[in-house]
């Protein structure tokens, strides 16, 4: 049997990667629902009846929760999609050697 590259061929496999691809109106969204988040908690800090001091530091304390925040969903789409690679490249192997294995060949 042999295997064709570029389309769906007796093994199984294809060059056509799986894209996942979110709506328009989920980015919306979600990018709405960061700004009034970030847009309330910058307020909230403005107007707190404290110190400059205390305000500059919760400033401070929430940009930082932003980046990390940033950083993290990046590490964890990263490692998801280093997964789906692996997978992909184990089950192409597995699909390789069931086309061309023989259950009747003698051994």
């Amino acid at each position: 049997m042999v295997c064709v590259r570029g389309a769906v061929d007796p093994c199984g496999m294809s060059d056509t990667p799986v894209k996942q691809q979110n709506t328009v109106a989920f980015y919306g969204q979600s990018v709405a629902s960061f700004a009034v988040a970030l847009a309330a908690t910058s307020i909230g800090i403005y107007n707190l009846r404290t110190d400059a001091w205390v305000r500059a530091f919760l400033s401070i304390a929430m940009l930082y929760l932003v980046t990390s925040a940033f950083t993290l969903a990046k590490v964890i789409r990263d490692r998801q999609e280093a997964g789906q690679l692996v997978s992909r490249v184990d089950q192409a192997r597995l699909e390789k050697l069931l086309a061309e294995h023989d259950p009747f060949e003698k051994l």
